[in-house]
């Protein structure tokens, strides 16, 4: 296990200074007891609704490559506050990172209310990948029953080496956008016809044509 340290105050005084140092001189006999291998201590103060600080997009990074797996605090709201603290959670679990409080002197245990909101949010983007989906599939068939053949240029997506303009059905691009996709859920469309295209080239190619064609 290698584990990361986040310590909060919510205001500059001085006398947060020790709560800061209490915070971590806990946190870091936890991480002993339980033979956690500490990489980080991050400590900030910042207020707990906000979730732009350095401290927590610092954290979120080391997760995400991989760097460490757990997470220590010393409770739950000195992750967030509110909407904050729930956003970050979910993200976490998501992640599977283990998180370790002092207040539990062990891993994080939420309440029923936390719980619930967690499993609301769970369903409901479960809902919104399955919606992305349902479109994107709709999309590619309304493609095909209205003639359109991938398979005459799928030797486009092979590329042949060097930096090539991508060559990408346009048309189809201006169709799909047309039709209600967004440039991510084109790209995605596309990509199942076999064409590498990007979001960023989908919307390129697309802002391309309209200034060709007003």
């Amino acid at each position: 296990m290698k584990a990361v340290i986040y310590a909060r105050v919510s205001t500059e005084k001085e006398t947060q200074d020790s709560s800061i140092l209490r915070q971590k001189e806990e946190l870091a006999r936890l991480a002993a007891e339980k033979g956690i291998h500490t990489i980080e201590i991050i400590e900030e103060k910042a207020s707990g609704y906000d979730i732009d600080r350095d401290g927590i997009i610092y954290m979120l990074s080391l997760f995400s490559e991989g760097k460490a797996d757990t997470l220590l605090i010393q409770d739950d709201t000195r992750l967030g506050r509110g909407n904050a603290k729930m956003a970050l959670i979910h993200q976490l679990l998501k992640w599977e990172i283990q998180i370790y409080t002092v207040k539990d002197q062990g891993e994080l245990h939420l309440s029923d209310t936390d719980t619930m909101v967690l499993d609301i949010v769970s369903i409901v983007e479960e809902y919104q990948r399955k919606l992305h989906n349902v479109k994107i599939k709709r999309g590619m068939k309304k493609a095909v029953e209205e003639g359109y053949r991938p398979e005459k240029n799928l030797e486009n997506a092979a590329g042949y080496g060097g930096r090539k303009r991508k060559e990408v059905p346009v048309s189809e691009i201006v169709r799909l956008k047309n039709s209600g996709l967004t440039f991510h859920e084109i790209s995605a469309t596309l990509r199942g016809f076999g064409y590498s295209i990007s979001k960023a080239t989908a919307h390129r190619r697309y802002q391309e044509y309209m200034k060709n064609h007003p």
